[in-house]
């Protein structure tokens, strides 16, 4: 592939991820309520992504087999822990994957 069409698919992408992220700001520009079917998902949506991510991140898990998905329960029960005790997502998560990539490169 050549330079000019590596930045044009660069800018192109570029452009369209802004018109994306700004389109909302000028579709309810005059509007001062928030519909409530847009409510409702702003409510609904982060539960229903990060239970897809839970879902994606453990597909593969293979329970019949040793280590038994230990190293993922472990590091899933590390995060739910610390997300409790602290309320910090990006501590919990990071936690989480750090304890996750222990126990698969030394433990198990």
């Amino acid at each position: 592939m050549s330079n000019t069409y590596i930045l044009s698919a660069i800018l192109v992408i570029a452009i369209v991820t802004a018109f994306l992220r700004f389109l909302p700001f000028f579709v309810f520009k005059k509007i001062k309520k928030v519909p409530p079917y847009l409510e409702y998902l702003s409510n609904s949506l982060p539960y229903a992504v990060m239970g897809m991510l839970v879902v994606y991140c453990l597909r593969n898990t293979n329970i019949l087999t040793k280590p038994y998905g230990l190293p993922e329960l472990v590091a899933c029960l590390v995060t739910v822990v610390l997300h409790i005790i602290k309320r910090n997502t990006l501590i919990s998560i990071f936690a989480g994957t750090v304890c996750y990539m222990v126990l698969v490169q030394f433990v198990f």
